[in-house]
């Protein structure tokens, strides 16, 4: 869980017209600047826990993309509604992925908090995810990129406001990222990792 205010070059908000196709293309280009020849394999690690409505966003992403993973070579995924990646786990998931991986590209993935006319957004950005700040944990970073999406309202009793999140906002989020991420890893892959095997 996380928190941020969204500006208006590197967020999407939902329930615009074809708001998948514009995060795709979003994504895409965070993407495309950061991964380099280095990195071998894509890894998407979906941060949170289906026992809170609003932090069950990673999961419900890694979910809708773990089956699409089978068919991309090279594209891992990494907590699911069945295999959460949470608090008590995250440190396991980030060695278990360096001990895994030969050269991993991390994008991190979770929920987040922020101010009440940015809910429904989902952001992009460079660099890790420091994942718990919303709920003032101390977690380990994660991600050569990020993408969060906000859930509800940064600032008063965060648990709660999450236990009390619409369920139906989080899946249109999740529909959102993983329909928009499945796009963009599909022509991605095409071109990146058949011009490297060439």
């Amino acid at each position: 869980m996380y928190s941020h205010t969204p500006n208006n070059t590197s967020s999407v908000n939902i329930n615009t017209p074809m708001a998948f196709y514009t995060f795709s293309k979003l994504f895409t280009s965070y993407l495309e600047a950061a991964h380099t020849d280095e990195y071998t394999e894509i890894v998407i690690v979906c941060i949170g826990t289906d026992r809170s409505t609003g932090d069950s966003l990673g999961p419900l992403v890694g979910y809708k993309l773990d089956k699409y993973s089978k068919h991309i070579s090279n594209f891992f995924v990494h907590g699911t509604l069945e295999k959460p990646v949470h608090a008590k786990n995250l440190h396991h998931c980030i060695d278990y992925i360096h001990a895994t991986y030969k050269k991993p590209f991390i994008i991190a993935i979770d929920a987040c908090l922020g101010k009440s006319d940015h809910i429904g957004y989902i952001k992009v950005n460079h660099g890790p995810l420091k994942p718990g700040t919303g709920v003032n944990k101390v977690l380990p970073s994660i991600g050569h990129m990020h993408v969060t999406g906000i859930v509800n309202l940064y600032g008063f009793m965060e648990y709660v406001v999450l236990q009390n999140t619409r369920l139906g906002l989080v899946m249109k989020l999740a529909d959102t990222i993983s329909e928009g991420i499945r796009h963009s890893i599909w022509k991605f892959s095409k071109t990146t990792y058949k011009e490297q095997s060439n």
